[in-house]
């Protein structure tokens, strides 16, 4: 998917003004991305494919669980917590242990006018027990362990959304020693190696 492409997608999807929005938030990161590793240096010329439509294309596996919380764990630049909450109206979560990124979620969020819809929480996703409809996580860690960060956040209808590359198969395999659930996995638009693991039902054996 090329650039053109990719904001071509986000406009088809979620209009002009979704379009407009994320151009701001790609303008935004990629300034700040010069004060601090928000981003890979490697994805900065592919902003809007690597980081905002790969982000945005999870909101259409959560389509049917309109309402209720969404948790994005390890927030980071704000993919996907950040692409989520300006695409949608949506109440987002977004939790980033790291303070300095957590500061640069929390004045993006001013800037973008969706500071009503998301909470930022400094600190690791353990500690949160506020329970969530959605939680996403994009690049943290490995499934089982993402289960178990997360636990006091999810309940039986909570649903998983995890980008997880061309590990993600094996990653269903070995979860699936540890946790029960109904696990899927789709392919991604911005990559078709890549793979997206959507998971329901998670619990412990």
């Amino acid at each position: 998917m090329t650039e053109d492409d990719a904001k071509a997608w986000v406009e088809g999807r979620f209009g002009a003004a979704g379009a407009a929005a994320m151009a701001c938030l790609a303008d935004i990161v990629l300034n700040e991305a010069r004060q601090q590793n928000l981003i890979a240096p490697s994805t900065i010329d592919a902003i809007w494919s690597r980081h905002i439509v790969d982000s945005a294309q999870l909101i259409g596996f959560a389509d049917g669980e309109s309402r209720g919380r969404w948790i994005d764990i390890g927030s980071g630049a704000g993919f996907p917590g950040l692409v989520v909450a300006a695409l949608t109206e949506r109440e987002v979560w977004l939790v980033e242990p790291r303070k300095r990124r957590a500061a640069f979620l929390a004045e993006t969020a001013i800037r973008l006018g969706i500071a009503d819809r998301t909470h930022i929480v400094s600190d690791r996703i353990e500690k949160v027990r506020e329970k969530a409809s959605i939680i996403s996580a994009r690049a943290v860690g490995p499934l089982t362990e993402l289960f178990a960060w997360a636990r006091d956040c999810s309940t039986p209808e909570t649903r998983w959304i995890l980008p997880k590359g061309r590990s993600a198969r094996d990653e269903v395999a070995s979860a699936e020693q540890e946790w029960h659930g109904v696990f899927h996995v789709e392919h991604s638009l911005t990559d078709p190696d890549s793979l997206i693991v959507l998971a329901s039902g998670v619990s412990r054996r």
